[in-house]
């Protein structure tokens, strides 16, 4: 009996916070008395036993155990059985405290699950933690002069892209060894890293971050614009490396770096593990759960998961693969039983191999995958923005290249319609549609990373054997194979795949399965919502195409040509138009510089005439300028008890007007000399991170929350300002602000202008007649 068997042993686990480690550390807890589980987890900030308690125990996995024993007695049984210890397998020696090494060298079992396991993973990561992982634990377990069964769980897909049968045994006895050295290959991509850094930081490499940054935030200032740039820096050497493991790997005959780095590392475990008696676990593709600890449990998206709801959602039109090729899937109980019943039969002199994989005694059809979901979608199906259901399409199975061909073409023209946009100066509803269709290109780009990466698993026409599993499940009783089944013969893929997994992964990925109805509150709704909560303590606007369809070169031109003759009027508006395009440009690379330099027109202006002639515009142009629906929103705020903060570049002559309605106004402001401007500011302007600073400045003084602000404006240039506050809100926004925030889930305001305002194409204020 495997839970006899079992009892009272100390079993060792890594790769617990994974979502084949977490529900092996539940089975072992419910099924097994007695037995100890030493959980060797990476600390993190809080802690080995704080990050147990957060990342594993508190996850829905264990609330059949919870119900059964009750809280306190759960409790207890944590206390006694579970011993978490500070431990990292890309450390030497595991990163072990003298604690831990004693807790680990008490072991009778070692169960090593922990594994990079995306397929997208970098180079070196996955040669750090998938092959040199496991090295580094049995080197452990030699330096301790312990010999613990070590059971490693390993993949299927180390048998490549190989045709034909994949039997149960050691990589080195099959037609599947690789003739590579594990330690050349693990220096070689330590290299690889060493050398990407190098090459991210020449002076070619750092323009080209620059320039993307700038063209993705703007004017956001020279701290936001540093930040994006390292981050693109950092995205460039990871898919420098993402792209080095995918070639390393197709180059022999591995679909990714995982499949890969795990052939090397079952090839370096033999090499290295001394006395240490030795099992291999080689799940396939692994899944929800087929009945515990309850049917559809899944932790995290798995492979099918994107796929399934990708197809849903109606981004995969069209998919790869062979549609009569078996896509071997195996649930994650099957996985967990299967392991439970090696570590209860115990190791044999020589190193075993099982299979835990469905393809060659019940096998899951690609098309009948397809032909499940299509069926299933019809019935249930997810539903867009618009609240109109989505239907499913039928795959015609392109080969890889036919599907990559088009989805790149439908890519490529996605993009020049977006660049068009962005060139041109739309914003709001315009800028709304933008983002759109940057949306539908990021769809696409999802997409190809579908093909890109699953594409050759679900072409694989590895058969992979399962004679020993099933020799294994066979020596059970009757009792043991109903209690940790994992015969993938008893699996019914019809009533597994419509009645647990799609359903659960659709509460997994969170999509709209129905409607929202009349009564339903839209997105939109609910962020505004927040935003207007009497919770909020400060409500913070910009003033130019926030509140007002206006900015500083329109005040200007109004005020400088208010008192001009008819000729005088003609020739500045003639060079102010020839001006046009480079303070355009100024204005795009540093809002701060823009204002500096704009702002010495007002040299030798009269103060008194410009108070005079501001309110005369104030009345003439501002208020029929205005976006009444910004107007109100200030009000709001202050009735519900916020502190309204007006933030803008405008000199403060301009914004004077608009004082009653703020508590507080952060403005420009210029020297003076006598009676007049000198043109000259007196401090750095209010923009960008100076902008930012002056928000938290005043709420520190104030004693608010910054968390507990929102904050309103329209240019990338105010990204700081929208950061920093808890509940930001694009106005009108233009092109790249409008793509930023539907990224980042943030709510979109379009206020229009006041109805029967001046329309004029120029910005000469009225002749002054007096």
């Amino acid at each position: 009996m495997i839970s006899e068997a079992l009892a009272g042993k100390r079993i060792a686990m890594t790769g617990s916070t994974g979502f084949l480690g977490t529900a092996l550390t539940e089975r072992l807890l419910r099924t097994v008395d007695d037995c100890e589980i030493v959980l060797l987890v990476r600390p993190g900030r809080r802690g080995a036993t704080k990050r147990v308690e957060r990342d594993i125990l508190r996850n829905d996995c264990f609330d059949r155990l919870r119900e059964q024993v009750g809280p306190d007695a759960f409790a207890a049984m944590i206390e006694q059985r579970i011993h978490p210890i500070a431990a990292d397998v890309t450390a030497d020696d595991l990163a072990l405290d003298d604690e831990g090494r004693e807790m680990l060298a008490g072991c009778d079992i070692v169960i090593h699950s922990a594994a990079a396991v995306a397929f997208d993973n970098p180079y070196d990561l996955a040669v750090e933690t998938n092959l040199l992982g496991p090295v580094r634990l049995a080197a452990t377990l030699n330096e301790l002069g312990v010999t613990p069964h070590l059971i490693a769980v390993s993949t299927a897909y180390v048998a490549g892209n190989r045709k034909g049968a994949a039997p149960e045994q050691l990589l080195a006895d099959s037609a599947f060894a690789i003739d590579v050295d594990w330690r050349t290959e693990a220096d070689s991509a330590r290299r690889s890293r060493i050398t990407l850094e190098d090459e991210s930081r020449t002076p070619d490499r750092l323009g080209e971050f620059q320039k993307m940054a700038s063209d993705e935030v703007g004017a956001a200032g020279n701290t936001a614009l540093a930040a994006k740039s390292e981050q693109h820096r950092q995205r460039w050497i990871k898919d420098q490396l993402v792209d080095a493991g995918r070639a390393r790997a197709a180059s022999l005959g591995f679909p990714d770096a995982y499949a890969f780095t795990k052939a090397l590392a079952e090839q370096a475990l033999v090499e290295t593990r001394g006395d240490i008696p030795l099992s291999i676990v080689r799940p396939s593709i692994i899944e929800s759960s087929y009945a515990e600890p309850f049917p559809g449990w899944i932790r995290g998206f798995r492979m099918a998961e994107p796929i399934i709801i990708a197809f849903g959602r109606g981004l995969l039109k069209d998919f790869p693969g062979l549609p009569e090729g078996a896509l071997d899937v195996i649930p994650v109980d099957h996985v967990v039983s299967a392991i439970c019943a090696v570590a209860a039969k115990g190791p044999e002199d020589q190193p075993e191999v099982f299979q835990v994989a469905s393809g060659s005694t019940n096998p899951l059809r690609f098309q009948g995958l397809h032909d499940f979901a299509h069926a299933w979608f019809s019935e249930n199906p997810i539903y867009d923005e618009r609240d109109q259901p989505i239907s499913p399409t039928r795959w015609s199975y392109p080969s890889i290249h036919e599907a990559k061909g088009q989805l790149d073409r439908a890519r490529r023209g996605l993009r020049v319609a977006e660049r068009a946009l962005q060139v041109l100066p739309v914003r709001g509803r315009g800028a709304v549609l933008a983002g759109e269709i940057e949306e539908q290109r990021e769809q696409l780009e999802r997409a190809m990373g579908y093909v890109e990466l699953y594409g050759m698993y679900v072409e694989c026409e590895a058969t992979y054997g399962t004679s020993e599993l099933l020799r294994l499940h066979g020596s059970l009783p009757e009792a043991d194979r109903a209690a940790f089944n994992f015969d993938p013969r008893t699996i019914d893929w019809d009533h597994y795949l419509t009645d647990i997994h799609f359903p659960s992964v659709m509460i997994q990925g969170r999509v709209k399965v129905a409607p929202s109805g009349k009564g339903g509150e839209s997105r939109s709704t609910r962020l505004r919502r927040q935003v207007l909560s009497p919770d909020r303590h400060i409500a913070a606007f910009d003033l130019e195409n926030t509140l007002i369809a206006s900015n500083v070169v329109a005040s200007w031109g109004w005020l400088a040509t208010r008192r001009l003759n008819d000729e005088d009027r003609i020739r500045l508006v003639a060079k102010t138009l020839l001006q046009a395009p480079g303070l355009l440009a100024l204005d795009r690379r540093d809002r701060s510089d823009f204002l500096r330099q704009f702002y010495r027109r007002y040299k030798g202006a009269p103060i008194e005439q410009l108070e005079t002639d501001t309110y005369e515009m104030f009345s003439d142009v501002i208020l029929k300028q205005s976006f009444p629906a910004g107007i109100r929103r200030v009000r709001e705020h202050r009735a519900l008890g916020h502190r309204t903060v007006l933030i803008t570049g405008a000199l403060d002559f301009v914004v004077a007007p608009f004082r009653p309605l703020f508590d507080e106004v952060v403005c420009a402001h210029l020297a003076t000399d006598g009676d007049v401007y000198t043109g000259q500011l007196l401090e750095v302007p209010p923009t960008g991170e100076s902008r930012a600073q002056g928000l938290a400045d005043y709420a520190e003084a104030e004693g608010l929350s910054l968390s507990e602000a929102c904050a309103y404006a329209d240019s990338t240039s105010d990204l700081p300002m929208l950061e920093a506050v808890g509940f930001p809100v694009a106005v009108n926004p233009e092109t790249k602000l409008a793509t930023l925030a539907r990224r980042r889930g943030w709510l979109v305001e379009i206020f229009d202008k006041a109805p029967g305002g001046p329309r004029k194409l120029l910005p000469i204020g009225r002749r002054r007649t007096a």
